[in-house]
């Protein structure tokens, strides 16, 4: 009987921290249930009871609740790191895996603490980048720190990767990008294009025979909201065949800002559709996707239209640079510039044969890149190199 035991060894194990259970639905799932197969994987984060139905949904060997609070609180943040060190030293996990900043930050403090020998952490994004005063400086020592006291830092693209390198948060050594990119891919066969289903959504909104524009995301100032409505005000006014989406949540009441918002060329022109969770559907109706972020960590949502055989219009801030490819997949414009990004929307809003050639060419792009099995993929080789107590 011994021996049988012997011939099947344990599994290692392998935690992943989160603040929030969403991030674990937007990016992990699918990484979990390839992971799994090898290895026994936990999830950490501050999870309510009403969030304990989903956790079911993924593929875990166990899950643990932890408090990890948005805010810095040197109390609450030290009993988050002392809770976590036990959980974690009890478990006696092989690597622990941090996503987001103030996760990773806890993670960090509580796996070096509990001897863990392959600490992790992915880095999808700095919110220092447009920060100013003394805010700035501070956010940017926790990535040091966080890239300091973890053995292997992964970045979700090589010119954020660049970025941070340059701005001495990471060393080269020790900091890498799983593939060509990004944190999850897409799933290409959720984000397939339907003729029919685009032409009925279209219908209801009245969008027949328009050339739509679209935004889907945070509706904020560093998404380039501003701009991007600036642009396109410029745009409606000169051609009435134009129409602007918005999708998501809107954080900063970001609409209620924008000039002559709430009756804009007598509302022909704009729709506000609000939070979406099929993101595969509403994106069908769009003829242009659009993301003039003054910062981004990679652009999952630029992917995803671009699956769907949608070209985009992105700013030129580092965390884009690996998500499209400019004048083939769409079109690239300066970040904060609402007249570059004006021209690039007139010259897809004139021409249609540009306009399917370059969302040929993003599927195309994708599906060879950026398939959410080649990524997993990507982590599973990745988790597979690592040793007890040796660097990648």
């Amino acid at each position: 009987m011994s021996e049988e035991l012997n011939a099947y060894p344990p599994k290692k194990k392998i935690c992943f921290v989160v603040s929030a259970i969403l991030t674990a639905e937007a990016f992990l799932c699918d990484h979990i249930e390839g992971l799994s197969d090898d290895y026994d994987v936990y999830l950490v984060g501050k999870f309510t009871s009403n969030e304990l139905a989903v956790l079911n949904e993924f593929k875990l060997s166990g899950y643990h609740s932890v408090e990890i609070y948005r805010n810095i609180s040197l109390y609450k943040d030290f009993k988050s790191v002392l809770e976590l060190k036990k959980y974690l030293k009890r478990e006696n996990f092989f690597a622990v895996h941090s996503v987001t900043p103030k996760a990773g930050l806890i993670s960090a403090l509580a796996s070096i603490l509990a001897h863990v020998p392959n600490r992790i952490h992915i880095f999808t994004g700095q919110v220092w980048y447009t920060k100013t005063g003394i805010q700035k400086p501070f956010l940017m020592l926790i990535d040091k720190v966080i890239a300091k006291l973890n053995t292997h830092i992964l970045v979700d693209g090589e010119s954020q990767r660049q970025f941070l390198i340059e701005n001495r948060i990471l060393r080269t050594s020790n900091s890498y990008v799983l593939g060509k990119g990004s944190i999850s891919g897409v799933n290409i066969v959720r984000f397939q294009p339907k003729p029919e289903m685009r032409v009925n959504l279209r219908k209801d909104l009245n969008l027949a025979g328009k050339v739509v524009f679209g935004f889907l995301g945070r509706l904020n100032r560093d998404k380039g909201i501003q701009e991007l409505y600036t642009a396109f005000d410029k745009l409606a006014k000169n051609n009435l065949n134009v129409h602007l989406l918005f999708i998501g949540r809107d954080e900063e009441n970001m609409l209620s800002l924008l000039p002559n918002y709430a009756n804009i060329h007598d509302g022909i022109n704009f729709t506000n559709l609000g939070v979406t969770k099929k993101p595969e559907d509403i994106l069908q109706m769009m003829d242009v996707f659009c993301l003039p972020s003054y910062r981004e960590g990679f652009g999952t949502s630029v992917l995803e239209a671009s699956c769907l055989g949608i070209p985009v219009i992105c700013s030129d801030t580092y965390g884009l640079m690996d998500a499209m490819v400019d004048d083939v997949t769409g079109l690239r414009h300066k970040v904060g510039k609402s007249e570059d990004l004006y021209d690039n929307m007139k010259i897809l809003a004139n021409n249609k044969t540009i306009r399917e050639e370059m969302g040929k060419n993003a599927r195309k792009f994708v599906i060879e890149n950026f398939s959410g099995e080649t990524i997993t993929n990507e982590w599973v080789k990745f988790y597979n190199s690592l040793k007890y107590g040796s660097s990648h």
